[in-house]
């Protein structure tokens, strides 16, 4: 099979950009299964389509955006696929993508990232080459741009990741300080940080499938915990796991948050929630807290990114985000 090999590195890179942001739109509604991407592009580099998977038991990324390609007249165009992670080669809910791209006309197919499952790594790949395909990785790209999709790729992934390797949930810790360094927000104010970062925590929230919180949050704040400033195509309710070992949360904010939509339980200990959570195919849960729970879960080593934010040192600047990180690479 002849291959052409003159797609530019510029255009890969848009496609996967492109593919990385349609999957980004769904992370944290994709559980038990990861949020992926795909771009299909014809054999001058046009976009015939992008798709992503959306839910579990729905179409994957490559077949939706397969699909999309037939609803459009453009299949016997499709030549190269764009997907932020290695095909699958195994039934599931649905049959393995790699069938539906041997189905079609593509002849190469370009990948992000490998499947961290390592009972299936490696397959798609392998199956699409012995077919004939040209596979070839983000990773191996001569780009400047190239290494940061490849960590992008990883971090969308990396809950999943953890999940199949540890058969834990990955803990994102949410902590916004003050100018002074405190927590607190100032008397008749429920924050002090700017509209970026009101948006970030939200998009932190939105890919969360289970919030983690503390007694003394909710009797302090009565905070709602919900997504509102960013989509939320979570197709099925987001657990609120409240660490309360006196049991001193009120019974008519557990009833509030029951009608907002949450799955509430109440925990005495961090070890034993991430053990339920994991139980229950909680991919990513978020911590919001106070400053004595945020340090005692520092303390236990469960977490995995603790995202801080630091409000700006004057009026009209810009917030400061950073992002630890408990090991290097967790994908």
């Amino acid at each position: 099979m002849m291959i052409d090999a003159t797609l530019s590195p510029a255009r890969v890179i848009q496609g996967f950009s492109d593919a990385l942001a349609a999957a980004e739109a769904y992370a944290g509604a994709t559980a038990p299964n990861p949020p992926v991407g795909c771009v299909v592009l014809d054999a001058a580099g046009e976009t015939l389509a992008v798709a992503a998977h959306q839910r579990a038991g729905q179409a994957h990324a490559e077949a939706a955006a397969l699909a999309a390609c037939r609803e459009r007249g453009a299949a016997a165009r499709v030549d190269t696929l764009l997907v932020t992670l290695e095909p699958c080669n195994h039934h599931g809910r649905t049959p393995p993508c790699v069938e539906a791209i041997l189905a079609s006309p593509a002849r190469t197919v370009w990948i992000a990232v490998r499947d961290p499952n390592l009972a299936v790594a490696g397959g798609g790949a392998a199956r699409l080459k012995a077919a004939g395909l040209e596979v070839r990785f983000l990773s191996d790209l001569a780009h400047p741009e190239a290494s940061d999709l490849v960590r992008r790729a990883r971090r969308l992934i990396a809950p999943f990741a953890l999940w199949a390797r540890e058969g834990r949930p990955w803990l994102t810790i949410k902590q916004a300080i003050n100018r002074q360094g405190d927590m607190i927000p100032p008397p008749g104010a429920s924050t002090f940080t700017s509209e970026t970062s009101l948006t970030l925590a939200h998009d932190l929230r939105r890919r969360a499938d289970a919030i983690i919180t503390g007694s003394g949050t909710v009797l302090a704040d009565a905070p709602a915990f919900t997504v509102r400033r960013t989509p939320d195509p979570r197709p099925f309710a987001r657990r609120l796991a409240i660490l309360d070992r006196r049991r001193r949360t009120p019974g008519d904010y557990i009833a509030a948050a029951e009608g907002r939509g949450f799955r509430v339980s109440l925990h005495d200990a961090l070890p034993s929630l991430v053990s339920e959570l994991a139980a229950d195919g909680v991919l990513e849960a978020l911590v919001e807290c106070g400053p004595t729970l945020l340090a005692s879960v520092l303390e236990t080593g469960l977490w995995d990114e603790h995202v801080v934010i630091r409000q700006a040192a004057r009026a009209g600047e810009a917030d400061h985000v950073e992002r630890f990180a408990r090991t290097a690479d967790q994908a």
